[in-house]
């Protein structure tokens, strides 16, 4: 079983993976523990973890911070696909710093290609996991999830 020192190191390599990757101002707020099921009301990017450390980061979000960031990104408004795409793909980035952020610290992570899930959704499959809720300006909140399964 991971020990409570892993997974607040993981915490906290989330939170600055989260801020080197999106260019956009916004909070964190204190972590807490969820069960299932989660519940999941518009937009979320799933990419398992698998290596030292066995889980999934899931990134819960919505239309309007996803379009928030991809416009901060790239200077243009995000719509339509590109909104499930680019979900995708800053998932992929979030995850991908994570495990580079890890490594400095010998551990040892991979990374699944990113689920994107649309509408309201039901996580099952996990005993507990960490919410990390974020809140981005003019939008609703967001969380990331953070499961760990048991090695």
């Amino acid at each position: 079983m991971t020990d409570a020192k892993t997974i607040q190191h993981i915490l906290n390599s989330t939170i600055q993976s989260l801020t080197t990757v999106i260019p956009v101002k916004f909070d964190v707020l204190p972590p807490s523990l969820t069960t299932q099921p989660y519940e999941q009301k518009e937009l979320s990017v799933l990419i398992a973890l698998l290596g030292d450390v066995r889980g999934r980061l899931i990134i819960d979000t919505n239309e309007s911070t996803i379009s928030q960031i991809g416009e901060a990104m790239f200077g243009m408004t995000i719509e339509g696909e590109m909104i499930e795409s680019f979900t995708g793909e800053l998932g992929n980035m979030v995850a991908g710093n994570l495990c580079t952020l890890l490594e400095k610290d010998a551990l040892t992570l991979d990374i699944s290609p990113p689920t994107v899930l649309t509408g309201e959704t039901k996580f099952y499959g996990f005993q507990q996991a960490f919410k990390l809720p974020l809140n981005f300006n003019n939008a609703p909140p967001s969380n990331v999830l953070l499961t760990i399964d048991e090695a």
